[in-house]
């Protein structure tokens, strides 16, 4: 008998994250039931002991999970371990909480050196402007801009994201300081990197990422204060979660010219049409697609098709990204609505 797999990916769906001939050999070994757009509650009553999987995220309170006697994974594939389940009850029951999380990391790596690229260089202004017939030639068309190479790096968090962006920013330049809390230095520094204060790395860095998760310490967490230690020229680049910044603060610092940025991320998207942060011409904006890849979304599918093969072996999944007991708690992922 083929174990039972609850699907309900909502805001994705099985079309989205598998190929059709990945869709066929997960049918051949797993029977799929589909939930309701509706009345999800009572269908997870009913239906939750017969499933081995889930895919998707639904709110599982201790009540619903101790009647999913068969239950091995849950599969997050909006990606963001979000307050919606009794992680404790998973944990001491075996159940994996699993995100697929890891398969936004290059993408996401990749357009951000392409921001950083673009920033530095004013590729994208200088485009606009010739355009428009007001292009500068030569030294005039390069007031602003600088080399990435040899240039000093810093970034806020070194999970998945920073960790497939290193490879791409060490051609350029070596010297990349971290700030992670959750990351033993000795991690930083065998990688050939340094561990920063956070304070460091505003003062003294030429190029910022900010990648890191949003937790229940860091909202808000880049504020005036850091803001107004950066360094002249230098360019902030925010690809991870915009609650991490405060955008106030954001918007009045950057007003003044001297220093440049690019967002993939913003707290309310679709951003305003009226937003004044649309007027700041020292930043580069792109409309939170920096993993919305096709070719991610397959990979998502199998990834989780491969773990539920390894999981059914009674083996530990190796591709999904695993909840953590010491850290889901303080994860504060909202809901997304857009693929």
């Amino acid at each position: 008998m083929r174990p039972v797999v609850i699907s309900d990916p909502y805001p994705r769906s099985l079309e989205l994250i598998f190929t059709k001939k990945k869709y066929q050999q997960l049918i051949k070994k797993f029977k799929i039931i589909h939930a309701p757009e509706k009345n999800k509650k009572k269908f997870y009553e009913k239906n939750i002991s017969l499933a081995s999987y889930i895919i998707g995220q639904p709110d599982l309170d201790k009540r619903i999970l101790t009647k999913a006697i068969k239950l091995k994974a849950i599969f997050n594939v909006e990606s963001n371990f979000m307050d919606n389940m009794d992680y404790e009850y998973c944990f001491q029951k075996g159940i994996h909480v699993l995100s697929t999380s890891p398969v936004f990391s290059k993408p996401v790596a990749e357009l951000a050196l392409g921001m950083t690229l673009s920033l530095i260089r004013d590729i994208h202004s200088s485009h606009q402007k010739f355009i428009c017939g007001k292009e500068t030639y030569g030294l005039e068309g390069n007031k602003n801009s600088f080399l990435l190479s040899n240039k000093k790096i810093g970034m806020i968090g070194f999970g998945d994201l920073a960790q497939s962006l290193t490879p791409l920013l060490v051609p350029f330049t070596k010297d990349i300081n971290i700030y992670d809390p959750w990351i033993p230095n000795k991690i930083i520094t065998d990688k050939g990197f340094k561990a920063y204060s956070l304070g460091e790395i505003f003062t003294k860095c030429d190029v910022i990422y900010v990648l890191a998760a949003i937790t229940k310490n860091n909202q808000s967490l880049i504020d005036k204060t850091l803001l107004n230690k950066l360094k002249k020229n230098s360019s902030l680049i925010l690809m991870s979660r915009a609650a991490v910044m405060n955008f106030k603060d954001f918007q009045a610092r950057f007003k003044k010219g001297d220093v440049f940025a690019a967002l993939d991320v913003f707290p309310k998207e679709p951003v305003p049409k009226n937003d004044p942060i649309r007027k700041l011409k020292n930043v580069l904006f792109s409309a939170h697609r920096a993993g919305a890849l096709n070719d991610t979304f397959t990979e998502m599918g199998d990834i989780v098709f491969e773990d539920m093969l390894i999981i059914s072996k009674n083996l530990p999944p190796r591709l999904c990204k695993k909840a953590e007991r010491e850290t889901v708690s303080l994860l504060r992922s909202k809901p997304i609505a857009i693929n």
